[in-house]
């Protein structure tokens, strides 16, 4: 198999855009702060990019789950994990050779980062060769790091590399110092009494003894001392220090382009399942979703709004997951009830299961069947722009406009609360021709209302309710379930319960 890319079995599909821009809904659907979540650990690796772009190929995120399901797998991440980090070690000395200004102290510093990373890649290849991986893309990679590991120039570099490392640490000089004057010359086997004189003053020491061993710093780099010694060291090797210089000039563009891509773009999986786990901790569940490019009947179990979540676990408050489902003629969900409810909540979840699962990644929920969308379009409530001169209303309908006029049937749409800025009647009116549209156009949508005649609309519309406790109509259970809408009895039930109902009203003036 040929590698591309961890992140696409194909290069067409996969673009690699660097200045891939933030979706217009990701900050409807909280989809931002999710990001931020999950690569705020990575920011070495701009891991962003790779979540601003969605799949629109069925085998390229069958592809990614693949390569998910195996990173998930504990020796493959820990494998993983320790070639990332090696990676990270080598980055971190060819900065180090990079802030340094003595040429041999660079060139140490880059021959141990081009060692650290000869050592990395040839121990993935055998570690993956022993883990035998199931996906397309770690079987591909696995086989081009296994031939790239055994090709003469990676054999050669890496030779090359520890006949040098050998040849430095043979290296034997003297210091002969004069007050100000050091000279530098070869050793010339000269007796070390370090050894006898700890003996011979071992028999004197008593208890704790006042320690007169002169400290040297190990700061970032040799001052102008210690990097003359280091010029005098090399005259005195001209061989070796040659070959050194000769080494670094030839290898300074070592690193293999693939390789380098590889250590970014996996983590995008390791960083989505570093971010999962902490969920499945507290036992809320992920699965890989189903997903059809041509059937709409979707279904999803236990799913929640993974933003909300990232809060509400990390204050350990109970995390409230909901099911749905469509099926037939059903295209529009019509989301009512109590105010803060969990309508916009849903929304928001429907929204953050299609684009999570069109990415490849696992979803929330226990099981999950998903629609394969070209788009994703939402209209939320925000505020006025003094600016454009519109007025609330005008605003919301120049919105719509432009959403309506890019959908397609293959789209989704989600509305939250619109048009609240007018009188019901007009409310209703506009309601209803949008939704006319919308059916025309047969494409998914998720409408959150005040508008119970907007949930029986036509067959294509499926009511939903954000529910109440029943014995307490004042408490909201945030659990949303298909039903009629009920919004007037809900309100009548508030009124019951803080006798506030007609009857009672006049009962209480007396009338």
């Amino acid at each position: 198999m040929q590698f591309h890319s961890i992140l696409s079995e194909r290069p067409t599909i996969w673009s690699k855009r660097e200045d891939s821009d933030i979706p217009d809904f990701f900050h409807d659907l909280n989809l931002d702060q999710i990001v931020d979540a999950i690569t705020a650990g990575w920011k070495e690796y701009d891991l962003a990019p790779f979540f601003y772009q969605q799949l629109l190929d069925l085998d390229e995120i069958a592809y990614r789950q693949e390569v998910m399901r195996d990173v998930e797998e504990q020796i493959v991440m820990q494998f993983v994990k320790t070639f990332s980090e090696q990676m990270r070690i080598m980055r971190g000395y060819l900065a180090q050779a990079a802030k340094l200004n003595s040429r041999y102290e660079k060139q140490r510093w880059f021959l141990s980062a081009l060692l650290t990373y000869c050592e990395g890649v040839s121990e993935l290849a055998r570690n993956l060769g022993q883990a035998n991986p199931k996906s397309r893309g770690l079987r591909a990679f696995r086989e081009y790091l296994v031939a790239y590991v055994e090709s003469s120039s990676f054999v050669d570099l890496r030779m090359k590399a520890r006949t040098l490392e050998t040849e430095l640490s043979t290296i034997r000089y003297c210091l002969l110092i004069r007050g100000s004057t050091i000279t530098v010359r070869k050793y010339a086997q000269e007796i070390d009494f370090s050894a006898a004189v700890d003996e011979t003053f071992e028999k004197f020491k008593q208890g704790a003894v006042k320690d007169y061993l002169a400290k040297f710093q190990s700061g970032s780099g040799m001052n102008h001392v210690e990097a003359q010694v280091l010029e005098q060291v090399a005259r005195l090797n001209p061989d070796i220090f040659r070959a050194l210089d000769a080494y670094c000039a030839e290898q300074n563009n070592f690193l293999d382009v693939k390789v380098a891509a590889f250590d970014r773009e996996i983590q995008f999986y390791v960083a989505y399942l570093d971010f999962v786990e902490r969920f499945e901790q507290v036992g809320l569940a992920f699965c890989y979703p189903r997903l059809s490019d041509t059937s709409k009947e979707i279904k999803s179990s236990q799913a929640f709004d993974l933003s909300l979540a990232c809060k509400l676990v990390s204050e350990k408050v109970e995390v409230v997951c909901n099911d749905f489902f469509m099926r037939g003629a059903e295209r529009v969900f019509v989301v009512s009830g109590p105010n803060q409810g969990g309508k916009t909540t849903f929304a928001r979840t429907f929204g953050q299961l299609h684009y999570l699962a069109a990415l490849g990644c696992p979803v929330p929920g226990t099981e999950a069947q998903l629609y394969l969308f070209d788009r994703i379009f939402t209209h939320f409530e925000k505020e006025e722009e003094i600016e454009n001169l519109h007025g609330k209303l005008e605003d919301d309908l120049v919105r719509i406009r432009v959403i309506l006029d890019q959908a397609t049937p293959r789209s989704i749409v989600i509305m939250n609360e619109i048009f609240t800025s007018t009188a019901l009647t007009d409310a209703i009116n506009l309601s209803e021709r949008i939704m006319t549209t919308i059916s025309q156009l047969g494409l998914l949508c998720v409408c959150v209302s005040f508008l119970d005649e907007l949930a029986s609309f036509n067959e294509k519309t499926v009511s939903l309710v954000s529910m109440v406790d029943p014995n307490d109509v004042a408490t909201r259970t945030f659990k949303v379930e298909r039903r009629r809408a009920d919004g007037l009895s809900y309100a009548l039930a508030i009124a019951e319960k803080y006798r506030l109902t007609y009857s009672v009203l006049l009962e209480r003036v007396g009338i």
